[in-house]
């Protein structure tokens, strides 16, 4: 699947960058836990919940986050129906969720150096590494969108402003 689904935009960047400073600093991980693996990492940025909170949310329904986000309804009253929505509201699709959980989109795996392509959806490290190359590719889409010149020097590069850019919904 294509991150052409994902709508650049600077809050999701943000969002994105966000999560991997958190990993990086320590934050606890773990691919099996609903509210501490891939999804579960970025939800906590986006919604402002615990890992727990979205642990005990994603176990009111049946699957993992990509059964989840396909099985998705926004009227169900399911808490994880909520939480899909402020990550889609964010401008991710379903498909976005499911290539993150596995680190699978190919635009963002090719934006990685040639050896650093094969990542193991249940590294830390491998994480954090899509996460800013994804942040990249989408921030490159919106100054692109923007009328930002690809050649521009990035000291040059106009950003949005923090206030700008809040990620808690």
């Amino acid at each position: 699947m294509s991150t052409r689904h994902a709508t650049p935009n600077p809050r999701l960047v943000e969002a994105l960058r966000s999560t991997a400073r958190r990993l990086e600093a320590g934050a606890s991980y773990r691919w099996t836990h609903m509210g501490s693996c891939n999804c579960g990492h970025l939800a906590q940025t986006v919604t402002q919940m615990s890992a727990e909170e979205l642990h005990r949310a994603a176990l009111e329904k049946a699957g993992d986050w990509t059964q989840q986000a396909i099985d998705h309804c926004p009227t169900s009253g399911f808490p994880m129906d909520h939480v899909i929505d402020a990550l889609l509201d964010l401008g991710l699709d379903r498909g976005d969720l499911r290539n993150l959980e596995l680190l699978s989109d190919t635009e963002v795996l090719r934006r990685l150096p040639a050896g650093d392509r094969h990542l193991d959806k249940r590294s830390r490290p491998d994480l954090i590494r899509y996460l800013r190359s994804w942040a990249d590719l989408l921030e490159d889409r919106w100054l692109s969108r923007q009328g930002v010149p690809a050649s521009l020097p990035p000291n040059l590069v106009p950003r949005p402003s923090r206030a700008a850019v809040q990620v808690r919904t």
